[in-house]
């Protein structure tokens, strides 16, 4: 049966062939930057570029924790008159600022709130103060000038706060702690000796170590807590410690727990318990 055609319709036929051609939108995907002003989509293909370059600079950075472990230094000692404080690198540009006269003093409020308060403050208003389409730092010169400036003034502010440590260090002839650990420990190796534990230096040599009270706490894990040579860590060092308690005392702690240590009291047997108090109340300072 043949179909009445209507002979004002435009027919577009593809190539030679006699099929029409239909409107409809292509299978693919818009290219978003045909489109001025847009942006691609946020899931997934901006969220996933986001999401690689997180991983390349999280990989990078537990690299660098790694290969470098942040150096520790001595116990802190109050009477040590000689030590100059300093903050880390980071802060140097704020500990400089705060020493100056108007930012310290009768002005250390205006110090603390104004000059170190008010960048991060400015730094949270950014987006709403300059919320321009120009992304082209020439064509935006407020903030781009502001930007230069904080980077200059922070570089200047490091480098004079660096110097001036220095500098003080030369005038009370003081050595940092980091490097008098570093020349300690290259002279103890240098003789064959084991590094030396900042701050643990006097505590006394261990006594009759090869007691068979020792091999038992070791059995006991007991070095977990203070140290592998009773030298201390996370609980107080033993060595020295019948200096300080009698051996009723040291069998009491043992037996029911003191402080943050728990009881050994149905772990270790009476006979185990008694030999280590009698061991560990030869722990003297001199004694051999």
């Amino acid at each position: 049966m043949a179909h009445k055609q209507d002979p004002n319709e435009k027919v577009v036929y593809v190539g030679d062939s006699r099929i029409r051609k239909r409107d409809r939108a292509p299978a693919y995907p818009p290219d978003f930057s045909a489109y001025p002003g847009k942006s691609e989509a946020f899931i997934p293909n901006f969220l996933l570029k986001e999401w690689m370059v997180g991983v390349v600079v999280l990989v990078g950075f537990l690299v660098l924790v790694i290969s470098e472990p942040a150096p520790l230094g001595y116990p802190a000692d109050p009477l040590n008159g000689s030590f100059i404080p300093i903050p880390d690198w980071y802060f140097l540009f704020l500990y400089q600022l705060l020493k100056y006269p108007y930012t310290s003093g009768s002005y250390v409020g205006f110090g603390v709130v104004a000059m170190s308060g008010l960048p991060f403050i400015a730094l949270l208003l950014a987006p709403f103060l300059d919320s321009g389409k120009e992304r082209r730092f020439y064509r935006r010169p407020i903030a781009s000038s502001l930007m230069l400036l904080s980077l200059v003034a922070a570089s200047y502010l490091t480098w004079v706060s660096w110097n001036h440590y220095q500098h003080e260090l030369a005038i009370n002839k003081v050595t940092p702690e980091h490097i008098e650990r570093e020349e300690k420990a290259r002279e103890a190796r240098e003789k064959g000796l084991p590094r030396p534990v900042p701050g643990k230096e006097k505590i006394p040599a261990m006594v009759a170590a090869d007691d068979p009270a020792f091999k038992t706490m070791q059995e006991a894990q007991c070095i977990a807590c203070h140290g592998t040579e009773l030298e201390g860590g996370g609980a107080p060092a033993l060595r020295g410690v019948g200096d300080k308690l009698s051996k009723q005392e040291i069998h009491d702690t043992i037996l029911n727990g003191r402080g943050g240590m728990p009881p050994f009291k149905g772990q270790l047997t009476e006979e185990q318990i008694n030999s280590i108090s009698t061991w560990l109340e030869k722990q003297k300072a001199g004694a051999e």
